[in-house]
């Protein structure tokens, strides 16, 4: 059963009842969703409330609209925050980890507060000095930055059951930190750092050496004394200490890492375990629009939105399968909503709680605000066109392009209402594009997971994980789902057979179906059929037109190869990416999104935000990755 007067389908019904929807003190629901989205409506457009309140009231109605349709959706924050106590309506955060104890614990208290709010927060853990450094303070040795991060860690286990959704953090670390063997390989032991994301970041330099130097030692620095060192290859990853670490300049015959056995670590662990990811992080400087403000150091937890220290940003999603009619897709429209989505996110920043004044300072200062897409994947089926082909290249540059240029038109408008963001002098905007703009940053690309169900679309730009697969609801019965632009298109076509679903939700591919007409097959492909090359181009492609940067993940059969996965990095970086993630199918135990039995949808993945199986343990997204302890 839906709900006709939102187009909203059981599955969006089941996640708004579960996660967003206003409880009263006995934990029953007090809200319908017409009733939410007015509730979000109205105190977004109230940001405009010197302009009288009929003003108000026919921009709470376009906001509702776009809303209602699907058409555009703001971050589950803002969704499940609006008008209530807690008022916090960003999702994106990065918290600065300070060398000292104080320093630390009071951005735990930060992360926690935030992630009870429904945030996720990113972390680089760059500046700790690593293991076995001196303290002056006591004349002892620093335990290193791990053993806080596992501190972190526990924090986020200890406040998620009471969250609107479960806790996500990005961990980051630069190439250079004396401690980086044990950063990359910390996740390789079950249930360590679950709630986590890991990226390592690697600057231009490193990659040079890679190409030139493979076989260079890799030079590592201390944070602390900036004295540089190499590691013995003989070293205990998990143990070692500074003490074990050699002067970089001195003449040793102990055999040291290369800068071409770290990246090999690191794609060892990629293609085992999915983590870590890579952050190419002079790439994501090279686009910070206010570097005289400081510089970027890490990222919220999917990696799509690239923030300084106490930076803040909220983001929204425009659902392109809306504007696709008769197998073509209406420009028009499309510019419209863009226009809409800019004012409800710059609106956003005014009526937002920021929880702590160095994060509303931070971003008042910037106004960053992330419009994406998500439905990409549906709107290629619907218009006749393979993920997996040059035309849905092409059809991404043209959908990246006008997002871009059109939202950074629209923050022109805003800035010539309104006036710049007050970081505007100094930034790039003023010194390099002379142009004045509302929002230091405009466009970023999320993944989109739930906000992607409640608007019946696939997520972000990620091709679909499968066409067809079985859900089992509360009375046991299992229902089977259908990707609806699939099942549009064998209605249209009278092919639409229980047997064919049941042979897909059961594992077959499409592909192999060959009573299936060949233009349905080569239209109509999923995450596994898609060549690695093919989705490092569309990431890419989106990149160059997108002010923060791309959640994606690499989708891999389970039969991938390291060296695989190592053309994919190298590729990334080549590319354009500002980052890059893969995950091998079945890499880790527990993966709780399969074709023959899946699960009533009740677990919510940090990372992407994807309905999951709850299973016992800790589960493994298939979307994107993430691993998520039940």
């Amino acid at each position: 059963m839906k709900d006709e007067s939102l187009q909203l389908s059981e599955n969006a019904l089941s996640i708004l009842r579960h996660r967003y929807l206003a409880k009263g003190p006995d934990g029953k629901i007090i809200e319908t969703p017409a009733d939410m989205f007015r509730r979000v409506a109205s105190v977004i457009a109230s940001a405009e409330k010197d302009k009288g309140d009929k003003h108000v009231s026919e921009l709470a109605e376009i906001f509702y609209d776009v809303m209602t349709k699907g058409i555009f959706l703001p971050n589950s924050p803002t969704l499940m925050n609006a008008g209530r106590q807690l008022g916090m309506l960003s999702a994106c955060f990065v918290l600065p980890i300070e060398d000292s104890v104080e320093a630390i614990f009071e951005t735990i208290k930060q992360a926690a507060l935030i992630q009870k709010a429904g945030g996720g927060t990113g972390f680089a853990f760059d500046k700790l000095r690593p293991t076995g450094d001196y303290i002056s303070t006591s004349g002892g040795t620093t335990s290193g930055p791990i053993s806080f991060w596992r501190v972190f860690s526990e924090a986020t286990n200890a406040i998620q059951q009471g969250a609107f959704r479960r806790g996500a953090n990005m961990g980051m670390m630069n190439i250079t930190h004396p401690d980086i063997l044990k950063f990359i390989t910390a996740k390789d032991r079950p249930g360590e750092f679950e709630n986590f994301n890991i990226s390592v970041k690697i600057g231009d330099e490193f990659f040079e050496l890679l190409e030139k130097s493979p076989n260079a030692p890799h030079v590592v620095i201390n944070p602390r004394t900036q004295k540089r060192y190499v590691i013995p290859r003989d070293v205990d990853i998990r143990t070692y200490t500074l003490a074990d670490l050699l002067p970089a300049d001195s003449v040793s015959e102990r055999r040291c890492y290369t800068v071409a056995d770290v990246w090999n670590l690191i794609i060892n662990s990629a293609h085992r375990s999915g983590e870590p990811g890579v952050c190419f992080i002079d790439r994501v400087n090279a686009d910070n629009p206010t570097p005289h403000i400081g510089r970027i150091e890490a990222t919220n937890p999917c990696g799509e939105q690239p923030l300084l220290d106490y930076e803040s940003c909220n983001l929204g999603s425009i659902n392109l399968v809306k504007f696709v009619r008769d197998g073509e897709f209406c420009e028009k429209e499309f510019r419209q909503t863009i226009d809409i989505a800019v004012r409800f996110l710059d609106n956003v920043i005014d009526v937002n709680n920021y929880m702590f004044e160095q994060i509303r300072k931070m971003s008042l200062g910037n106004r960053k605000i992330g419009l994406g897409v998500m439905g990409f994947a549906d709107a290629l089926m619907k218009m006749g066109i393979s993920y997996d082909s040059d035309e849905a290249i092409e059809f991404g540059d043209r959908i990246a392009s006008i997002l871009s240029n059109q939202a950074h038109a629209a923050s022109e408008a805003l800035a010539k209402q309104r006036g710049c963001f007050p970081n505007y002098p100094g930034s790039v905007w003023d010194t390099v594009h002379h142009r004045p703009m509302r929002n230091a940053a405009v466009t970023t690309v999320a993944p989109t997971g739930t906000i992607s169900i409640i608007a019946g679309c696939s997520g972000g730009i990620e091709p679909v994980f499968a066409l067809a697969y079985w859900r089992t609801v509360l009375d046991g019965k299992k229902l089977l789902q259908v990707n609806q632009v699939f099942r549009e298109t064998l209605q249209q076509r009278g092919l639409d057979s229980p047997n064919l679903l049941e042979r897909l939700a059961a594992g077959e591919k499409l592909s192999d179906i060959k009573e299936i007409p060949s233009d349905i097959r080569e239209v109509f492909v999923s995450a596994h059929e898609i060549s690695p090359s093919r989705q490092v181009q569309m990431q890419a492609t989106f990149q160059k037109h997108i002010d923060g940067a791309i959640s994606k993940t690499i989708n891999l059969p389970a039969d991938a190869t390291v060296e695989q996965v190592d053309e994919i990095f190298r590729l990334a970086y080549k590319t354009g990416c500002k980052g890059i993630t893969v995950y091998r199918h079945g890499c880790r135990e527990g993966q709780p999104m399969s074709w023959a039995d899946r699960h009533e949808a009740v677990v919510f993945c940090p990372r992407c935000h994807a309905a999951l199986d709850a299973i016992a343990a800790c589960s493994r997204c298939p979307q994107c990755g993430y691993t998520i302890c039940s």
